[in-house]
């Protein structure tokens, strides 16, 4: 348990952190103020603070020598006269943070202000955390590629060109209801790595062993997440075509590998199709019965984080790969507190051509983080007391 949280806690981390990231570089780049970029969340525990240094100028006043600076340490709440930058690192390790001088459109005197810069340089900046989770997730696909990522294909020829698929197994893709595997214990997505003490990694050879066994019980050795079970299945005698004797579906499953350059555009068709589901499974929350029944909090993020860490590194990855985009999409819709609903009150004043009554938009703010902040907490008040049935989702 304690390194499932661990897990889930560096792997949290990293996707928050790289989405502070997104907006603090494209806040420098546009010349923002950026009056602090922490890792974790305060109080802090120390902090780097690059502090520049003053020439008098021909009128007598300092001035900042371009490029020149010195760096210092900022204790816990010291206070800085200078509003250079505080690289810190603070006392709760998830994720990380930026303050953008002027994102509450206060410090409007100051050029460096948020609220003072144009239209485009805001708008990216607060859809730059977005971009940078979903390039989070193609270089995590690109490199899994590079390396061999676990897939799983119906037959071979669905396998894309110019790729590598090694450490072939066969995969059992559905068990038919009411079928002797499914009466047996047989489950989706079990990997068969033996049957009757047989090797057998081809569908076509399994099937026509299958077909030479009927009425008789067969030896099926599976392996589910990390645990290696043998199951006996008796086949069915007067079973339909279509049913099969045992009632299973098969596909393959292994590693895929391509070179650099094939590994990357890989990487970016996978990003996509994610995107797609993601958007897909989104949709479906809103327009079926399930609702919110369908989504999960960090409880059971936490917990699949754990199941997925069990199967090895490269599972891991994927999985990071995919609560990256998740985290993206999430910021992206736009509902109030949100990046989306920050980007939609921009979109508005662009429209209107003035600003928007700030009171307004604090207020729309506060009360979205509120219902948001109250809906992670039925959902993982559900989690909690659900913990024993997350187990079955495999």
């Amino acid at each position: 348990m304690i390194i499932t949280i661990i897990i889930f806690i560096a792997v949290l981390s990293l996707l928050v952190f790289v989405h502070e990231l997104g907006h603090f570089v494209v806040a420098k780049r546009s010349g923002m103020g950026v009056h602090e970029f922490g890792f974790g969340f305060p109080p802090r525990l120390i902090g780097l603070q690059k502090v520049p240094v003053y020439k008098n100028n021909a009128d007598g006043h300092p001035e900042p020598v371009e490029g020149s600076g010195r760096w210092r340490v900022v204790w816990r709440k010291q206070e800085t006269s200078t509003d250079a930058t505080i690289y810190s690192i603070n006392a709760i390790p998830l994720g990380g943070f930026v303050k953008i001088m002027g994102e509450d459109n206060d410090e409007a005197s100051d050029p460096k202000s948020f609220s003072n810069k144009s239209f485009g340089a805001r708008f990216l900046t607060l859809a730059a955390g977005v971009l940078m989770n979903v390039l989070t997730a193609w270089v995590i696909f690109s490199i899994g590629f590079m390396i061999g990522l676990p897939v799983a294909v119906n037959e071979l020829a669905d396998l894309p060109s110019g790729g590598k698929f090694t450490e072939q197994q066969i995969l059992i893709g559905q068990v038919r209801e009411g079928s002797a595997a499914e009466t047996a214990g047989l489950k989706d997505s079990d990997i068969i790595l033996s049957v009757d003490d047989q090797s057998i990694n081809e569908i076509t050879n399994l099937q026509q062993y299958i077909q030479t066994q009927q009425g008789e019980v067969i030896n099926f050795e599976v392996k589910r997440l990390n645990e290696v079970l043998e199951i006996p299945v008796t086949t069915s005698l007067d079973a339909s075509p279509e049913q099969g004797i045992v009632g299973i579906g098969l596909g393959y499953f292994g590693k895929l590998s391509f070179n650099p350059p094939q590994a990357i555009f890989q990487g970016a068709k996978t990003t996509v199709n994610q995107l797609q589901a993601i958007f897909t499974g989104l949709y479906s929350i809103f327009t079926t019965s399930e609702g919110i029944k369908g989504v999960g909090g960090p409880v059971k993020i936490a917990q699949l984080t754990g199941q997925v860490a069990d199967l090895g590194l490269l599972p891991l990855l994927q999985f990071t790969a995919f609560l990256s985009l998740n985290l993206a999409i999430l910021n992206s819709l736009p509902l109030p507190a949100l990046d989306g609903g920050r980007m939609l009150f921009l979109i508005i004043e662009k429209l209107r051509g003035k600003p928007n009554n700030q009171k307004i938009e604090q207020y729309a703010n506060a009360i979205g983080f509120m219902a948001l902040l109250l809906l992670m907490l039925v959902i993982t008040a559900r989690d909690v007391s659900q913990l024993e049935s997350i187990k079955n989702l495999f």
